[in-house]
């Protein structure tokens, strides 16, 4: 019966730390007082809570504001400079690290351009991903960041979140922990995590978090960004491929073992375009960089010797100076494009969508309006009206900063860092 009491008065008072930091990330500074009204916690309770917070060097001052008739109110906010965190995107043209303190300004990067692989025709099939070479540049870049920031940088460092294209499921009665499967990567069951924790040679102490890209964008954009307030929302992920976060209650969706998101390979065509993945007709066989490419190229456009960015930048510009076929390809992209959102409209009656990726940005203010009007047409009426489609917000680092999010949720959840 004691050691019930015990357990039970622990993870209340886990639960209060919890409370009270979560409310001070996302809505600080803010007084003790203003935080017992919006948390319904005692002013006892606020008291005793943050005093340990302050300790803990979690939280810090920031200023007073008057009181009515009293003395100043003192301000708390959570301390950007309690810990650092690190946020890996394995994009498909690149592997990118960026190492941020607890506000998630961003204290240094490191980019490594992965080479291009091509199919039998020229066409571009997205970057190399041996898996040798990915665990490589990850590690690299991580030692990077944290000697370009400094000593203390690694004695703060809290978790690191890893962003990756496929489905990641995970094996924690095995030892492996995150395991990825990629299939228009090549990569099938491959335990990231262990490699990782392997080849980085971080204390165990520090958890590597691995999460597809499309998700860690998602709850970057849901915390941060264009999202930021839904309660249900898709946020999709525009680039060398296609994906999607789901939100449903305010919360990303994983599915069975967190697969779900994989919205660019639903069928668009019976019988259409061959996909990346093996499949016909997928929808990012249609709308993703590595498929829009290839189709500019069979009308005549493109060059060839360009990198992805730079071709889609050119197949805007194109447009953009009144090329036919350049604008006859992207009205029926933001077709394709439209009707997947009306498929997505339909399936889960999202408040919003919002979409996202380096492909997503650059090509959303010209693709917008006609995106828009195309998933009108194709949705029932009544969830198309009640949806809102928009750009995201948070640039092409949405996918790192989401995947720094994953360790932060973590200390948030826990009220603290769990050593």
């Amino acid at each position: 019966m004691g050691e019930t009491k015990r357990r039970t008065v622990r993870d209340l008072r886990r639960a209060n730390r919890a409370a009270l930091l979560r409310h001070l990330y996302f809505h600080g500074p803010l007084s003790r007082q203003e935080l017992g009204q919006a948390t319904g916690l005692s002013s006892g309770t606020v008291s005793t809570v943050t005093s340990g917070l302050l300790a803990d060097g979690l939280l810090c001052e920031a200023g007073s504001v008057d009181s009515d008739g009293g003395r100043p109110r003192t301000l708390l906010r959570v301390d950007p400079a309690c810990h650092r965190l690190i946020g890996v995107d394995v994009g498909e043209t690149r592997v990118r690290v960026e190492l941020f303190d607890l506000a998630l300004t961003e204290l240094a990067r490191a980019d490594y351009p992965l080479a291009e692989e091509r199919g039998p025709a020229g066409e571009r099939r997205g970057g190399s991903h041996d898996v040798e070479l990915i665990v490589q540049h990850v590690r690299d870049g991580i030692a990077t960041v944290l000697k370009a920031a400094g000593a203390p940088a690694e004695a703060l460092l809290l978790g690191v979140g890893v962003g990756v294209p496929g489905v990641v499921t995970r094996d924690p009665d095995g030892g492996v922990g995150a395991v990825v499967h990629g299939q228009t990567t090549g990569w099938d069951g491959v335990p990231l995590e262990r490699l990782l924790r392997g080849a980085t040679g971080l204390p165990e102490r520090v958890p590597i978090r691995v999460a597809n890209g499309a998700r860690t964008c998602g709850q970057a954009e849901l915390w941060f960004g264009a999202g930021r307030g839904a309660r249900d929302a898709v946020i999709a992920l525009l680039g060398s491929g296609v994906g999607a976060c789901i939100v449903t209650d305010g919360e990303p969706y994983g599915g069975a073992g967190s697969g779900a998101g994989e919205w660019g390979h639903t069928t668009l065509s019976v019988g259409g375009r061959l996909c990346r993945c093996g499949a016909r007709g997928c929808l990012e066989a249609y709308v993703g960089a590595v498929a829009l490419l290839e189709r500019w190229r069979e009308a005549g456009g493109g060059a060839n010797g360009r990198d992805q960015e730079a071709s889609i930048a050119a197949l805007l510009a194109a447009a953009r100076a009144g090329d036919a076929r350049a604008v006859a390809l992207l009205d029926e992209t933001a077709e394709y494009l439209g009707a997947g959102i009306a498929d997505l409209v339909n399936l889960f009656n999202p408040e919003r969508i919002v979409i996202g990726g380096w492909m997503g940005l650059l090509l959303g203010p010209y693709l917008l309006p006609a995106v828009r009007e195309a998933a009108g047409a194709y949705a029932l009426r009544h969830p198309a009206a009640r949806a809102r489609i928009e750009l995201g917000r948070l640039g092409p680092d949405a996918v790192t900063v989401g995947a720094a999010t994953l360790p932060l949720a973590e200390l948030l959840d826990r009220g603290g860092p769990s050593w």
